[in-house]
């Protein structure tokens, strides 16, 4: 498991406060980080399928990747990235209450809902731009109060009017949601609990609310919505083991390394499979630096589940963690034979030979997990390392610009994409990418001094 710091807008709540700036001045974006684990996202994966098909998403393109964030919200900023911070996660208490959480940002993705939120924003941007013009005007004649007023009025009704339209995306999408979860016949009672966990939001303050209410319709709204759905349509859903698994091995596995071993070590009892008990378990011991207890832990679940990839994916990680570089090559090595397809443990295979000094094979293996998966961050810090210990300082300095950027740290950015295409050849491959990182980092460098 890794954390990720890069740079974009925190949520589509935030997003919507981002909006008030904008009409102030300009949108706003921090960085915030993303938990990258195969064996989490292949258990996302398998909660999302049948809800992605039943939207008519391409299955194969639109993923869920969780945010390292405890609040209890999920958000889409574009049409293949479904985001679920994993507050929600460990939150909810049902596959199915996740698996509607899913439905609903799908149907923002299917309804089209981004790029007219986009177009509201710049309509409400416009609204409130003409209230700066008054403004400016009353100024320049003397009324300092009155322009005030006229830009704060103004201001927040272009908010008022792109909040409105939000929420009335938002009961689509939530329409939407419960017409696939009937479909791919997934409970519809998972949305009404899910609704549930927001009641009594809208009561509290503004300051104290959940921001993920402030654009959306109330909770007792949605929860009477939900309610109405399931009383015309019933619940025909039969009970899927697959679901449950996943949805406890995925709130295991994050559970494991997000809270204390103690509280692992005492919890992980109660998990009614084994397999899932033993490997948060190892996560625990390994966080424990008992690397016997790790290992004999990891073993376990591996004899119940012999060709699973992903625990020999975690038992590499402990290895390699414990610096056995060897045998993580091995644990890594098996779990690529069961999973050839997939970035993340292609990329921590390619980390592990890199940390025994395999420098060739693990520029090939990087290179081949980066073409799958380019947002990876600690993927493209092994590769800058491996094309610099393999005397590729141009390539090197390609990558650590696509790092930065990807970052949003696009100053930084621009001086090594600077030097990477002072030394690529004109054209080649990896000259080109490093001079998109240096155009996006002038513009933004023009951008800021405009502002100021």
């Amino acid at each position: 498991m890794a954390f990720e710091r890069g740079s974009r807008l925190a949520s589509i709540p935030a997003f919507l406060l981002a909006a008030a700036l904008w009409i102030a001045a300009a949108a706003q974006s921090h960085a915030q980080s993303l938990i990258r684990d195969p064996d989490i996202e292949h258990g996302l994966r398998e909660l999302a399928f049948p809800i992605l098909r039943a939207a008519g998403l391409n299955t194969n393109r639109v993923r869920v990747l969780v945010v390292k964030d405890d609040t209890f919200n999920a958000f889409v900023i574009d049409y293949n990235t479904i985001y679920v911070n994993h507050g929600l996660i460990l939150s909810v208490d049902s596959p199915e209450m996740l698996q509607a959480v899913i439905a609903h940002e799908a149907a923002h993705i299917a309804n089209g809902h981004l790029a007219r939120r986009a177009e509201n924003l710049r309509a409400a941007q416009r609204a409130a731009g003409f209230g700066t013009a008054l403004a400016m005007i009353a100024a320049a004649a003397g009324g300092g109060e009155a322009a005030a007023g006229i830009a704060a009025g103004t201001s927040a009704s272009a908010l008022r009017s792109f909040l409105g339209h939000t929420r009335a995306e938002e009961a689509s999408a939530d329409r939407s949601a419960a017409g696939y979860l009937r479909w791919a016949e997934i409970s519809p009672s998972g949305m009404v609990a899910l609704h549930r966990k927001f009641a009594g939001q809208e009561l509290l303050s503004e300051a104290n609310q959940d921001p993920y209410m402030r654009s959306h319709p109330t909770s007792r709204e949605r929860l009477r919505a939900a309610e109405a759905f399931l009383d015309e349509f019933g619940d025909r859903a039969k009970p899927d083991p697959n679901a449950d698994y996943w949805f406890a091995r995925v709130k295991g596995k994050l559970s494991a390394f997000l809270r204390s071993p103690s509280w692992t070590l005492r919890r992980a009892r109660e998990e009614s499979a084994r397999d899932i008990r033993l490997m948060r378990e190892a996560a625990a011991h390994h966080q424990n630096r008992n690397l016997g207890a790790a290992l004999s832990a990891i073993d376990g679940a591996l004899a119940i589940r012999p060709e699973d990839p992903f625990y020999y994916e975690l038992k590499g990680q402990i290895l390699l963690e414990n610096r056995r570089f060897a045998q993580a090559v091995d644990a890594y090595a098996k779990a690529m034979e069961l999973a050839p397809r997939d970035a993340l443990i292609m990329a921590g295979y390619g980390r592990a030979l890199l940390a025994e000094g395999r420098m060739k094979d693990a520029l090939q293996v990087l290179e081949k997990a980066r073409a799958r998966d380019y947002r990876n961050l600690r993927l493209m810090q092994d590769l800058g390392v491996a094309y610099a210990k393999l005397g590729q300082p141009g390539m090197a300095a390609t990558v650590t610009a696509e790092r930065y950027a990807l970052q949003g740290r696009l100053a930084d950015a621009g001086i090594h994409a600077r030097r990477a295409v002072g030394q690529l050849p004109e054209g080649s491959p990896g000259w080109q990418r490093a001079q998109d990182v240096l155009i996006a980092a002038e513009r933004a460098e023009k951008s800021k001094r405009k502002r100021k």
